[in-house]
């Protein structure tokens, strides 16, 4: 039996603490407050309406299984093992929180504040499991199938759908439940993306400099990273220097500022967020 390499178990850890942070925000912020903010939770809630016998964590297991048995049926091999396991986990989170920690009623009476939480957990949750390419099920499923089988955009089919129920909850809660579940629908939207593109994010820098060659060995020798130097003349001065760029880690573009300060202390940099 192969040993899971370390890459695989540190996926795996991040894997289990993103689906926890949904599965909390999702138990105990979006359930007790009918927030319907799409996704299959969001159709659990609508339809739980429906079947008061079965509780939502109960109807989202069965929706999430169902999901899980369509997407082996019709996609085999290329269904992937970590929307597998984040699934089957997010499903068992829920319905041992509901064995452990009953809800019968929101934390508080400031709805605003529980819809913050509603929407903060589960984007940063969710934020971790697609930046190594996993998922808690349910839209994920869906999209892959609609990406088999059909020429529709799948972003815009799967916002559709949760629109729908965001808006169902207008009906089936009340106006005051539909608004506010619609609000946590598009700041959802919004917190996945900037979550995302805060972990992915590294330091773009330019370095205008008369020590390229010092400046490039400590990039590629302790900082273990590449570089692309081009040649550049001053438009004032018309004195000849280099242009580095490289890409790193925050971490490692303080200690390449702090190193090229002791070696060229005249030396120009740019730094630039990116993450992409």
């Amino acid at each position: 039996m192969p040993v899971p390499s370390k890459q695989m178990v540190k996926e795996f850890l991040f894997m289990t603490l993103g689906t926890a942070l949904v599965a909390f925000g999702t138990y105990f912020f979006k359930f007790p407050n009918h927030f319907s903010t799409g996704g299959v939770t969001g159709i659990a809630i609508v339809a739980s309406y429906f079947f008061p016998s079965l509780s939502t964590s109960s109807m989202t297991f069965l929706l999430n299984m169902a999901l899980l048995l369509v997407g082996f049926l019709f996609l085999g091999r290329s269904f992937g093992i970590k929307t597998v396991y984040s699934s089957i986990l997010f499903s068992l989170a829920l319905s041992g929180l509901e064995w452990l920690v009953p809800m019968n009623a929101p934390f508080t009476d400031e709805p605003l504040l529980e819809l913050i939480f509603t929407v903060a957990l589960p984007a940063c949750g969710s934020a971790i499991l697609f930046n190594i390419d996993a998922s808690t099920g349910g839209p994920a499923i869906v999209a892959m199938l609609l990406k088999k089988y059909t020429n529709l955009d799948i972003g815009k089919s799967l916002m559709f759908v949760d629109a729908v129920v965001a808006v169902a909850a207008c009906f089936v809660f009340g106006m005051k439940t539909g608004l506010f579940s619609i609000l946590g629908l598009m700041m959802k939207s919004l917190l996945i993306d900037t979550v995302i593109e805060s972990i992915n994010q590294h330091k773009y820098m330019h370095i205008f400099c008369t020590q390229p060659q010092a400046i490039c060995h400590f990039i590629v020798k302790e900082l273990h990273r590449g570089a692309t130097v081009l040649d550049a003349n001053g438009a004032y001065t018309h004195h000849q220097l280099s242009i580095i760029m490289t890409a790193m880690s925050r971490s490692q573009a303080l200690k390449l500022r702090r190193f090229v300060r002791q070696v060229d202390p005249h030396a120009f940099i740019m730094i630039t967020n990116t993450s992409g």
